[in-house]
């Protein structure tokens, strides 16, 4: 399996305690939406000025006569949103509301009310008028309703009532100017039409005398051919079909010229049937194998040996003769086929020339009586559209414009709708601010639960750390932050597949995952437990551990690996008796690749034997390559990785370049878990706090009843000899 492939993802189902986690994580952005989105709602419904509205219904049909055309039947037209939509697009136009403005008067009106007295422009109180005025269908019905909004009810009534009058009035000066300018047109159009027809007639009669085109040719419609198109069509397809084969041999003999004598020998057999040449290439055969077992039994001196040679020699000369043979027999060939297309193709030009002398002597005469006859089918077409259009213009028209119900002054304002507009604005911002929310954490990729890890890395969690921890060695075997740790070295300890594996790296993705602090207390909670522990801090690039262990780093692991120290040297010892340390020490820019040394795994084999864990820092492993050395080096490996810090794309590559390395990645570790925000990891830590907790009190009692009993335990724990077991 190739490492570098990560397995397919496993499509996950969100559980409500999901949804109600993204919520309680982000409920800032939620919170901050929210009150922004109604106090807006809010401020605009109060601000906005109060207005009254009245609707006048209008009936829309398309135009029509009540009496059918002399060319087409009454049909009845349903419903059609397309034709409504462009009578709106109609009624909300300048020509129609223009007319209304002057009809009303609205240039002074609304000059004295809007703009201090003085009279505004046509285009302006049309616009003013479009700003107001509201259109909407009856669903499924030829009926329009004419909205207009004032704060004036009975301007709104009023204003409502023309817009529906003067739409009307249009409807039915357009109809009418329509018809008797197409009659017009039609009319020019016509006696245009039979003038050009008189004019080809003439031309035609002329032509013919001309061309001298005898009467049958006449009555045709084009000159006839003298090849049939059936013959057209046999000689064409053996023209392709002669064509296809001398194209296929001719690029085997160009192959074949191309190859050299032994490639030759090989591609003519499949090439070419040939049985002379299969024979004298079964004779080589044999040949060749006689030459190789005498020269393997009689030696190249003997007879027999160079009658072989002869025999091969002989056969590759006649083989040879008769691949040129074949050669020039393929040459032939294909000279043939080419001969034979060339005829054809002469064939099939000559019959086509002289169809094309016979086209030519009289298509002009046949492409002027086809232009004659299209004028005259068109002249026709004009003269009945023209008397259908007289009758249609003289027929009565039906109500193309019918006004239902007039408009009606409001009896309460409509706008603002307050309650409303509150509603939405809280139920917008809800929606706005949970949506923004899901989608900031779409966005985010970093690993947020147990399951993320698990479903996209593969591997089992091992651990999980929250918040803030410190160094347990300090804070003491009985602080909350400690049982993280303990439950980790149990887990550990149950996923190893051999008591002897006890070398382990912690490795993390990027920077700043808190792999050097989780490499620290799970030693310090080994070594509490009382095995014999060492840390390594393998970080040569930017080494921390001897901080905290608070030493020096002056002396350590690249001393021991540059044969400058012994390992007693550089080992140090802690606060506690059965945890020791091995600083970094300073790294020469000559040695950095000192970790895939010889030395390093002789080391790595050493301590294995003198302690029951050895622990390695190491850097990211996304940065420098000592990581996957580590990794490769130690009998097991633990991924960091940082609640909500880096893409879990980051922290997949991590894992295949351990697994790329060969190294034996057992579990990952859950570190800087918030559990105030994430509930669903309070069991992990904030279980073990309360227990704890709880039992401060009761610990006092106890401890004095037990202390005579136990004294000396605690010193016989921590009196352990750390010298090197052998």
């Amino acid at each position: 399996m190739d490492p570098l492939k990560s397995a397919p993802q496993q499509e996950t189902k969100l559980h409500f305690l999901d949804y109600w986690r993204i919520i309680r994580i982000r409920k800032t952005v939620i919170l901050a939406v929210f009150l922004l989105v109604v106090i807006t709602a809010t401020l605009v419904t109060y601000m906005y000025p109060e207005s009254y509205v009245s609707t006048a219904r209008i009936r829309v049909q398309r135009d029509h006569t009540e009496i059918p055309d002399l060319d087409q039947t009454q049909l009845s037209i349903g419903y059609d949103p397309y034709f409504i939509q462009t009578e709106f697009e109609v009624i909300q136009s300048e020509v129609v509301l223009t007319k209304v403005v002057e009809n009303l008067g609205l240039n002074e009106v609304w000059g004295k009310k809007y703009n201090n007295n003085q009279r505004l422009k046509t285009t302006e109180s049309a616009m003013l008028l479009k700003r107001n005025m509201d259109l909407r269908p009856v669903r499924n019905t030829e009926l329009i309703e004419v909205r207009f909004y004032s704060d004036n009810k009975d301007e709104a009534a009023k204003i409502a009532n023309a817009i529906a009058d003067v739409y009307r009035q249009h409807r039915l000066d357009q109809s009418k100017d329509r018809i008797m300018r197409g009659i017009d047109t039609l009319k020019e159009q016509l006696a245009d039409q039979e003038k050009k027809v008189t004019e080809v007639q003439e031309n035609l009669n002329k032509m013919r005398k001309e061309l001298k085109i005898p009467d049958p040719l006449v009555h045709g419609e084009a000159p006839t051919s003298l090849m049939t198109v059936e013959t057209l069509r046999h000689l064409e397809g053996l023209r392709i079909e002669a064509e296809a084969q001398y194209v296929k041999q001719d690029k085997l003999l160009e192959k074949l010229k191309s190859l050299s004598r032994a490639e030759l020998k090989k591609a003519l057999p499949s090439a070419v049937t040939d049985n002379q040449l299969n024979g004298l290439l079964g004779e080589l055969d044999l040949a060749e194998q006689a030459f190789i077992r005498y020269k393997h039994d009689l030696g190249s001196e003997h007879v027999e040996y160079k009658k072989a040679v002869d025999l091969i020699a002989d056969l590759n000369r006649k083989i040879d003769d008769r691949s040129d043979g074949i050669l020039f027999g393929l040459e032939a060939q294909v000279y043939s086929l080419k001969t034979y297309v060339d005829s054809l193709i002469t064939q099939v030009e000559d019959a086509k020339k002289m169809d094309i002398d016979l086209a030519e002597r009289s298509a002009d005469y046949f492409a002027e009586k086809g232009r004659l006859e299209k004028l005259k089918d068109f002249s026709r077409v004009l003269s009945t559209k023209i008397l259908s259009t007289t009758v249609e213009e003289a027929l009565p028209k039906g109500g193309m414009v019918e006004i239902i119900d007039r408009a009606q002054p409001g009896a309460k304002p409509v706008r603002p709708n307050k309650p409303l507009n509150i509603a939405l604005g809280v139920v917008i911002g809800l929606i706005v601010g949970v949506g923004l929310a899901f989608f900031i954490e779409y966005l985010d990729t970093s690993v947020k639960t147990i399951d993320d890890v698990e479903r996209t890395l593969q591997a089992p969690v091992l651990g999980v750390i929250p918040q803030n921890v410190g160094l347990i060695l300090f804070e003491g075997a009985e602080s909350p932050h400690a049982e993280a740790y303990r439950v980790l070295r149990t887990n550990l300890l149950f996923s190893r597949k051999d008591d002897k594996l006890n070398t382990i790296a912690i490795v993390s993705a990027g920077a700043g995952e808190g792999k050097s602090t989780t490499v620290f207390n799970l030693a310090t909670a080994f070594a509490q437990n009382g095995n014999r522990v060492l840390i390594v801090d393998s970080d040569l690039r930017r080494p921390t551990l001897h901080k905290m262990v608070r030493v020096s780093n002056s002396l350590g692991l690249t001393n021991y690996l540059l044969r400058q120290n012994t390992l007693e040297e550089v080992i140090q010892t802690t606060n506690l008796p059965t945890l020791a340390f091995m600083a970094s020490g300073k790294l020469p820019s000559s040695s950095l690749g000192i970790l895939s040394s010889a030395q390093m795994k002789n080391l790595i084999n050493e301590l294995k034997q003198r302690y029951d864990f050895v622990f390695f820092d190491s850097p990211p492993i996304m940065g420098v390559s000592d990581a996957s050395i580590l990794a490769s080096e130690v009998d097991m490996t633990l991924q960091v990785i940082q609640y909500r810090r880096y893409p879990q794309p980051m922290n997949i590559r991590a894992k295949q370049m351990i697994e790329k390395v060969g190294g034996n990645l057992v579990g990952i570790v859950l570190n800087n878990i918030n559990m105030s925000q994430d509930e669903s990891y309070y069991y992990y830590s904030g279980y073990y706090h309360d227990y704890y907790s709880k039992n401060e009190e009761s610990e006092p009692a106890a401890e004095m009843e037990t202390a005579p009993r136990e004294k000396a335990k605690p010193e016989e724990k921590t009196k352990v000899d750390i010298k090197p077991k052998y």
